[in-house]
């Protein structure tokens, strides 16, 4: 028997539940490091800038956690509904399109920036889900950990399935672990609820971010958003004691 599977048994020969290893864990070890902002770069604000200039101000190996919900139309060029824009989506339609070349570049510019053990937060719909996305990270250290789904409570579009679902890919830097760096275990794979659309077409439920960034960082520590849009990671950070760093191209 190994010094481990000693350390599980009890003088009666039992097996000891309590002192077997586990991964989970509600103390997170990894200490951010502490960095002067640029002064472009202003916390908890709403800042107009291109998201690739602003990853590419940030020092290197510093951010635990980041989100990015990136602008792509696969879904709707492939289905080609013909009525994107005049009826419906049609302010989805005129927001400006990331290419997936672009959409790579935002992942490994948040690659530089997160930290060893750190999160990035990526939504994506069903249509890049099952298509596959990995060649967005091709280039970086990241590799996918977990998936949520989020049932938003309305139907989409949809020739047979209507779309009701989005999904976030949970995506980890390595060294990839749990242990001391995900403290909140209470969060489920679905999530249901609605977010408000009113104010942007692409608005991400801030209940749930928040959970997620509350479960890889620490009150204070910084939490970024390149293609910000509604700004709901803002709300989120603001919420769970977060410091918010995020910009978007139109404000």
């Amino acid at each position: 028997m190994t010094e481990n599977a000693q350390a599980m048994v009890n003088a009666d020969g039992e097996r000891n539940e309590t002192s077997r290893p586990t991964v989970f864990s509600d103390q997170r070890t990894i200490q951010a490091p502490l960095f002067d902002f640029p002064p472009d770069l202003i916390p908890n604000e709403r800042l107009k800038m291109d998201g690739l200039d602003f990853l590419g101000r940030l020092p290197e190996a510093t951010i635990p956690v980041a989100f990015l919900d990136p602008q792509y139309r696969g879904l709707l060029e492939k289905l080609k509904y013909g009525n994107e824009g005049e009826q419906r989506g049609k302010r989805r339609a005129l927001l400006e399109q990331m290419s997936e070349a672009t959409i790579g570049q935002f992942i490994r510019g948040i690659d530089r920036a997160l930290l060893p053990s750190g999160h990035l937060f990526l939504w994506i719909d069903k249509f890049h889900l099952c298509q596959g996305f990995r060649d967005w990270l091709n280039g970086t250290r990241l590799d996918v950990v977990d998936l949520i789904t989020w049932d938003k409570e309305t139907f989409g579009m949809g020739y047979r399935t209507r779309r009701r679902a989005e999904y976030c890919i949970v995506l980890q830097k390595e060294p990839r672990r749990a242990k001391g760096v995900w403290k909140v275990h209470t969060i489920a794979d679905i999530f249901e609820g609605k977010a408000d659309r009113k104010a942007h077409p692409h608005a991400k439920p801030v209940q749930l971010q928040g959970d997620l960034m509350e479960a890889v960082s620490n009150e204070g520590d910084i939490v970024i958003d390149p293609a910000a849009g509604s700004y709901s990671v803002l709300e989120a950070a603001l919420q769970r004691g977060r410091t918010f760093l995020g910009c978007d191209i139109v404000g």
